[in-house]
């Protein structure tokens, strides 16, 4: 048995989604991730399937499907990209903290790892709080950085949402307000933050976040 992404590509209809999933269902097989895409033309449907006996067998019948025009199987992304380090704050914030991770995930990648690193900077209250509670929905998600010169208020309580709903750990610049204190450690730098959050993820790393939880550096 194995994991595989498959991808389908099909003309848009209604039950479409019923009929494929059915086929899955059918062979005993758990749908971990699905996601989908539509297009002018078609649709584009991707999912990430463990317990898969007979990737061909399974292929086969996704094809004969009403509808359907191709079936691609490949490695699902954590296999591709791994795990993703989130950063979000402040532009220049981000980026000192989006070099650190960059380069530390490198040491990690050539070894074997797969970690990737996403980032988005942004400005105002809601609009931080709302981007920290979306780390929660986000695909292959392992770690958040909050980088920036104050925040507080609702972003705080997206940090307690996020570290006890998904269990994702979040790292903080030493910065005002309230969300330091919420995040699992602060980092004063913020290119060593970004070193940080790599190695506090990374299976190649030695680095426990257990054990420095609550502290600063």
């Amino acid at each position: 048995m194995e994991t595989v992404a498959v991808t389908i590509f099909a003309t848009d209809r209604k039950g479409l989604l019923r009929d494929v999933t059915t086929v899955i269902a059918e062979k005993n097989i758990n749908i971990k991730y699905i996601q989908h895409f539509p297009t002018e033309e078609e649709m584009q449907l991707y999912f990430e399937l463990d317990d898969v006996t007979d990737v061909d067998a399974l292929s086969d019948e996704l094809g004969a499907i009403d509808s359907v025009i191709s079936v691609d199987v490949s490695k699902p992304f954590a296999e591709i990209y791994g795990k993703r380090i989130i950063v979000i704050g402040g532009g220049a914030q981000v980026a000192q903290v989006v070099l650190g991770a960059v380069s530390e995930a490198d040491r990690h990648n050539i070894r074997g790892e797969r970690i990737s690193v996403d980032t988005i900077p942004l400005t105002g209250e809601e609009k931080i709080a709302e981007a920290v509670r979306a780390v929660g929905r986000l695909h292959r998600a392992a770690i958040l950085v909050l980088a920036g010169s104050i925040m507080g208020g609702e972003v705080t309580e997206a940090v307690k949402e996020l570290r006890q709903d998904f269990g994702i750990p979040v790292i903080s610049l030493n910065m005002a307000g309230s969300v330091p204190e919420a995040s699992d450690f602060i980092v004063s730098d913020p290119v060593q933050a970004g070193v940080m959050a790599a190695m506090a993820i990374a299976d190649t790393a030695k680095f426990d976040i257990k054990k420095v939880r609550g502290q600063k550096f």
